[in-house]
């Protein structure tokens, strides 16, 4: 099975990484960034469209 990565953005600070869908929580549930703690659901640290598509699919949202 190949693993998919992610990538993310705080929409406070604008910080960015990739993340394993697989060690994130559902798209709605609370996420924090690691750089400035800014605490929303994790569907607005999706930084493309299809980074959103991934999760939910993933989560089968």
């Amino acid at each position: 099975m190949q693993e998919a990565w992610i990538q993310l953005q705080c929409p406070e600070c604008g910080e960015q990484w990739e993340a394993n869908p697989a060690d994130l929580p559902e798209p709605d549930a609370e996420f924090g960034c690691k750089d400035c703690e800014a605490r929303r659901p994790l569907s607005e640290f999706t930084k493309t469209a299809r980074d959103f598509e991934i999760l939910s699919e993933f989560h089968g949202s």
